[in-house]
């Protein structure tokens, strides 16, 4: 399929009917624009010349007509053209959206994010206006062209010889200009990718950026991405301006040459005057048209490049894709089992953060995960719920293969909280309500009991109705923790991951928490990644992660005693040496 094919497939049939209704009105504006100067001659040469009044007054008549209708069809067809290039950059964002949606996070990871914002703005906005002018001023240029010409010709062929010399010129002109604009458009595009990644990661961080005083470091490294955007610019504008007076040049170069010879052919007895002055009108519309397709070749050298990214986001082919067994249905317990598992985030055994890694975890089992900074913690409970698919190997759910679950029942079984605990704007009923969007007041209510945020939520006058700002803005660190838990409980999983989801709050209120989500929900599998040995080391069992391997697994007591990756995270939490002396003593 080709490019324009991918962007249009999908449009809605009401937004297809009128972009084929605008070239109808186009067609009809430039036909009656045409016939007009024709009728201005007829009214000099017929009736002005020989001084006959009823015939002008006809004459006028019929072309005070086509001017209204034409007036009417050019206000018809900007019309439905706007509703038509709507619909389309309507249509088209709704499937780039959709098309992220679908993404996993490796195809994220391939895109910044400051790059999709781009192309589902800027972009979509760049195809938009070219859509409008494809629809609207690619038919009327080239039929009011066409016309004009052969009413010129039709009018004084000799005269009309003058298009031929104008005509390749200014056609050698634009595509001259069209090829090398093309690469500096698509230049100026990745500027505006950097330039709104600088804009997120400040306005996301802001509380940070304060906190640091880096104000002023922030609002130079936004002055250096906007130059780079305006040079950018400036490079590209400054190959295309040169259409402009070019095309003015040849413009009154014609006029001039008509003039010229037309006026010698009415002092000859060869044309008369109202042919001049109508084919004056033929020349006016035929550069304007060029006028109008350079304007045209300007914009679609622009939305090339725009075309290009939209299309390599239809075309990215999501990395975890449905392949579900007929019998695989929903998660029917919390068991997993990883076989053999290697993991590598660029797809080469070479590259692998995770190395054979195997377990079995039970249903109902609390499993602790411990490492240092950059184990693969966070990677290894990505693979359950599919977040990412492994290289090598394969994890199990309920005793089915995750990669032959479909995806919505895999993850309706699973709860993810993240570490980084993302809060949307609306009510906190609402963000909780993601858990389970039919959950009662009570459901609700326990859930966050369990999550030890009832407490806090009826310290708001307004309670569970109370408004958040975007990302929960208005939340402690702690807070957001906390609701994130009980969004997650809300979805009785069978598998419930927290994923250092309490490092923000108290060793009493994570403790609260632990017990909460043990009488809670006894049989869900609970899978607790932390830096805290405090966090973990109630569960039933404990795996040590080291450099993508399980290096130790087993009770609290069992790692103390043959682990000793554990005995240095303990030890150095506790505030002793690996000696066991007391730092200082």
């Amino acid at each position: 399929m080709s490019s324009l094919g991918k962007i249009t497939y999908g449009m809605e049939k009401k937004f297809v009917f009128f972009t084929f209704l605008t070239p109808v009105f186009m067609i009809g504006e430039v036909f009656l624009e045409t016939v007009i100067p024709y009728l201005m001659s007829l009214i000099i040469d017929g009736g002005i010349q020989n001084r006959d009044v009823p015939y002008v007054l006809r004459t006028g008549m019929l072309m005070v007509l086509c001017a209204f209708v034409s007036l009417l069809c050019g206000a018809g067809g900007a019309c439905t053209g706007a509703y038509a290039s709507q619909g389309f950059s309507r249509s088209l964002r709704k499937r780039l959206f959709s098309k992220v949606q679908d993404f996993s996070f490796s195809n994220i990871d391939s895109f910044s994010t400051g790059s999709l914002v781009t192309r589902l703005t800027t972009d979509v906005a760049n195809v938009q206006n070219v859509y409008q002018l494809l629809i609207r001023i690619c038919f009327r240029a080239p039929f009011m062209l066409v016309g004009g010409t052969a009413m010129a010709f039709m009018i004084n062929s000799r005269l009309a010889i003058v298009f031929l010399v104008a005509l390749p010129l200014l056609a050698c002109v634009i595509a001259f200009v069209s090829a090398l604009a093309y690469s500096r458009f698509a230049k100026m595009l990745e500027h505006y990718d950097s330039l709104n990644t600088v804009v997120q990661e400040n306005l996301i961080a802001i509380r940070v950026v304060k906190a640091f005083v880096r104000g002023d470091y922030e609002c130079e490294k936004f002055a250096s991405s906007a130059d780079a955007v305006r040079n950018a610019q400036v490079r590209a504008e400054r190959l295309v301006i040169v259409l402009m007076p070019v095309m003015q040049a040849v413009v009154y170069a014609c006029i001039i040459s008509v003039f010229w010879f037309g006026g010698r052919m009415i002092a000859f007895g060869s044309m008369k005057a109202g042919e001049l002055v109508s084919f004056l009108s033929y020349v006016a519309q035929i550069l304007m048209s060029l006028m109008m397709l350079g304007m045209i070749f300007v914009n679609v050298v622009l939305s090339r490049a725009s075309v290009r990214r939209i299309v390599e986001v239809l075309d990215e082919k999501p990395s975890v894709r449905e392949k579900p067994q007929e019998n695989a249905g929903a998660v029917k317990d919390g068991s997993i089992d990883f076989e053999n598992v290697c993991f590598s985030y660029s797809g080469q055994a070479e590259n692998c953060v995770l190395e054979d890694v195997s377990f079995h975890i039970d249903s109902g089992e609390t499993i602790g995960i411990i490492g240092g900074t950059g184990s693969s913690k966070t990677t290894l409970v990505s693979l359950i719920p599919r977040l990412y698919d492994v290289h090598k190997g394969s994890v199990k759910v309920s005793g089915v293969d995750v990669r032959d679950y479909p995806l919505s029942a895999l993850r309706d079984g699973i709860s993810v909280v993240l570490q980084k605990n993302m809060l949307f704007s609306g009510t906190i009923r609402e963000n909780l309500l993601w858990g389970n969007e039919h959950a009662s007041d009570e459901e609700i209510v326990n859930a966050c009991r369990a999550g030890d945020a009832d407490s806090f939520i009826q310290g708001f006058s307004a309670g569970y109705d109370t408004m958040l700002e975007p990302g929960g803005a208005n939340l402690s660190g702690g807070q957001k923790q906390r609701l994130c838990i009980a969004r997650s409980l809300l979805k009785n999983p069978r598998i419930l991951i927290l994923d250092d989801s309490t490092s923000a709050v108290d060793t009493a209120t994570e403790s609260r928490i632990r017990t909460a989500l043990a009488e809670l929900h006894p049989e869900t599998t609970k899978i607790i990644i932390a830096h805290r040995i405090s966090s973990v080391k109630d569960a039933d069992r404990i795996f040590v992660l080291d450099e993508g391997r399980i290096v130790g697994s087993g009770s609290h007591q069992e790692l103390l005693k043959n682990c000793r990756v554990y005995q240095e995270v303990y030890e150095s939490q506790k505030g002793l040496c690996p000696d066991g002396q007391k730092e200082g003593v």
